[in-house]
Parts: structure tokens; sequence; C-alpha cells
């Protein structure tokens, strides 16, 4: 179970394309194809009055506006809060006093690597935004109810912003 060889067949601003052998549990060798990322952060932003801040963002390789949390890519030597808290400012102008682990999540391990750590963001202090000029993002407040029906409806299909509102909904619950 382990890497045998490897070669970058694409290398692109965001992401890796390998063609790797790897010898596999029953020892025999098999051939991937896989896209290698730095992985991101994402967070769940939590207002003082307990609401939850998402965003509605247009999103090309959907073809379509998304409903998700801020997230990001990992910038090379940034830690995975140090990428939220940037996300969190230039995506919906907000500082969190307080991060809170939720875990990680990869988000197609498949055929990616990419490894993506979620956070509950709360303690918000408002500043700017600082959208990039390819960045359509428009804000969305609602209730932990409101944001869960939204799962059920099929209205939010992201996944790491799925795992993230349903780990929140188990601390929330373990609170109580």
């Amino acid at each position: 179970m382990s890497k045998i060889k490897g070669e970058i067949i694409y290398h692109g601003r965001i992401l890796d394309l390998a063609r790797e052998t790897h010898r596999m549990p029953n020892n025999k060798e098999s051939g991937f194809e896989i896209v290698r990322h730095p992985g991101g952060a994402a967070a769940l932003p939590v207002l003082d009055d307990g609401r939850l801040l998402l965003i509605r963002q247009f999103r090309p390789a959907a073809q379509d506006y998304i409903y998700e949390i801020p997230a990001g890519r990992l910038e090379v030597g940034e830690d995975a809060a140090g990428c939220v808290e940037r996300e969190l400012e230039e995506e919906v102008g907000y500082r969190p006093q307080q991060l809170r682990s939720l875990g990680y999540v990869y988000s197609s391990v498949g055929f990616c690597n990419e490894r993506i750590y979620l956070f509950i963001a709360t303690g918000l202090n408002p500043t700017q935004t600082a959208h990039e000029p390819d960045e359509f993002i428009e804000p969305l407040i609602v209730t932990l109810d409101e944001a869960l029906e939204m799962i059920s409806r099929g209205t939010i299909t992201d996944a790491k912003t799925q795992i993230a509102l349903l780990r929140y909904a188990t601390l929330d619950r373990e609170k109580s």
C-alpha cells in the first residue's frame, strides 16, 4: 500500500494532475490519475445572535450559484486557521475572535487528495470584504434549522457545507 512511482502530467495554478503507480493491499500494482491539491479551509460563521452566515457564490465548474460556507485554498506555508481567517475577511467581511475545529473532509477521495479543514467561526468583528475579480458572492443569513432544511430540500449541494452544518448541529445538540 504505497506509491511506487509517479509523474506530474499537468502543473496548474491551483492543482496538479499526476499519473501514479501504487502497490495495493493484495500486493499487486495499479495505475491511477490523481489530482494533487494543496488543500483548503472553510468556516461556518456564527453571528452573535446564533444565526449562520452562508454565501451564495457563482461556481463555473457547476455552472451555477452554490450555497456554501466561506472557504479557500491553502497558500504555500499557510496553516488552515490562517487560511480561513483570510477567507472570512475577504469573502464576508468578518474577522473571527475564535475558531473551533470541526475536523476535515476529503473533497473527492476517489481521484483527488484535497483535504478541507472545517471550522466554526465566532466572535465576528466586521471588516471590509476583498473579493477577487472572478468572485461573485452574496451573503445569506439563516438559522440552523433553515440551513438544515436547505440541505433536506437539495438547496445546499456543496459537500463541505453540508458536513460543517451537520457537525455543527450535532455539537449544538450536545450542548443542550
